[in-house]
């Protein structure tokens, strides 16, 4: 029987009473679902993966054509006896999916067709706890205002934003709770941003580590690990936690905040207002303190990150002993704190990202030094360390990806093409 598991929400599809057109919108939703994940098929094989028949697959198939959420290719001659199918295939050119980043050094924005496909990108370098909330929301306002015309000149709707912050966040409201490395208290982001933007889709607010957990899980290089640990590599550290392939929310939705553990140094004051929190000795600023004195570029909030990154790269590179001992320092403190999630979840596979990937050949050998002495099991207990190819453009991902999850949930959401002729035809 074919099962479909969600990750977003931490849901898995129950059989439960419901009603025609519900059972209908749900199909809708597993057909879909189905050519995202297996990519094209026949109509025929679609019957035979998901156990539906193929006069409903037909149905279907024809409805989703006229949504224009999918498209007819070549034609299926492998093994078919009597007149061949036609393979049918992810389309959705018409509608897209945004995501939106607040971090300490940046904000981004990034727009998603339904296919994956990015038709927007981009990062502003900003000091967002100097420049506060109300300011920050303005150039969040003008860069969502800016991407959503950019797309809507591509012919994409956008039916849905999420809005990643680094911090608590209480997603029935879209407030930020507690973003200690912004410097942001019960901050109303969702409402903030409805007053400054015209939005005509839902919007979201979500902690950053969850979301770029949800990109790796959905699109990274580990796509569909069922058992996966996501670190930010930020001023901040997060945690995005996939267990059995679900991401692992907790009682309250506040689980991943792993940087605020106590393993950092306890005379250290984290920006929680804490002493000894983990990411004291693993965030940006614990590298940065290490790496260079205070009036060095690389501590300008101003400049752009990747750029600055680049830098202490390039003196690593060049063998600047200071560069190299401060990155040999945060690679034994991250297998310090990475050991004791392995221990904890026994994931598959635990993924740098942000400036650990960035720096991931500097960092690894120390790390692994590390984790080779504090993890319990043999060989890592089956752990293997990757560094994101998703940069920090993972929150940005997973944000629009969930934007786009309400499309595969409801494919009805999109509006059909009616009777005038512009669909695309799909044959049998």
């Amino acid at each position: 029987m074919f099962e479909e598991r969600r990750l977003y929400g931490s849901t898995t599809r129950r059989e439960a009473p419901a009603d025609q057109a519900s059972v209908r919108r749900s199909n809708l939703g597993l057909v879909l679902r189905h050519l995202r994940d297996a990519g094209p098929r026949s109509r025929a094989r679609i019957a035979q993966d998901t156990g539906l028949n193929k006069a409903t697959v037909s149905s279907l198939v024809a409805e989703l054509a006229d949504r224009r959420l999918i498209s007819a290719g070549d034609v299926d001659r492998a093994g078919s006896v009597g007149r061949p199918g036609l393979i049918v295939h992810l389309d959705g050119r018409g509608v897209c999916g945004v995501g939106v980043e607040l971090n300490v050094d940046y904000v981004a924005i990034l727009v998603l067709d339904l296919q994956g496909t990015v038709l927007v990108e981009h990062r502003v370098a900003l000091d967002v706890p100097e420049l506060g909330a109300e300011r920050t929301l303005d150039e969040v306002a003008r860069l969502v205002r800016e991407a959503m015309a950019a797309a809507e000149a591509r012919g994409a709707v956008p039916v849905g934003l999420t809005v990643a912050v680094p911090g608590l966040v209480r997603s029935v409201d879209g407030v930020a709770t507690y973003a200690p490395n912004l410097g942001w208290r019960d901050v109303a982001v969702l409402d903030g941003l409805r007053a400054r933007v015209d939005l005509d889709c839902p919007v979201r607010v979500e902690n950053d580590a969850n979301l770029s957990a949800i990109a790796e899980w959905a699109m990274g290089p580990e796509a569909r690990t069922p058992d996966l640990v996501y670190l930010t590599g930020e001023v901040g550290v997060g945690g995005g936690l996939i267990v059995d392939g679900r991401l692992l929310r907790g009682a309250g939705g506040l689980s991943g905040e792993v940087g605020h553990t106590s393993l950092g140094d306890p005379e250290l004051v984290c920006g929680c207002g804490r002493r000894g929190c983990w990411e004291t000795v693993v965030g940006l600023t614990a590298l940065l303190r290490a790496a260079a004195d205070p009036d060095d570029p690389v501590h300008d909030h101003g400049r752009d990150l990747e750029t600055r990154l680049a830098e202490l790269a390039a003196r690593a590179d060049a063998g600047d002993e200071r560069t190299l001992a401060a990155l040999t320092q945060v690679g034994t403190a991250l297998g310090t704190g990475a050991a004791v999630l392995i221990n904890v979840f026994n994931p598959q596979v635990v993924l740098l990202g942000g400036y650990f990937a960035v720096l991931g050949r500097f960092l690894t050998e120390p790390m692994a030094a590390e984790l080779r002495q504090r993890v319990f099991g043999p060989d890592l207990a089956g752990a293997r360390i990757v560094l994101s190819t998703l940069g920090f453009t993972a929150a940005v991902r997973g944000g629009a990806h969930v934007a786009l999850e309400s499309v595969f949930d409801d494919p009805t959401l999109v509006p059909a093409t009616g009777d005038d002729g512009a669909s695309p035809a799909v044959g049998s």
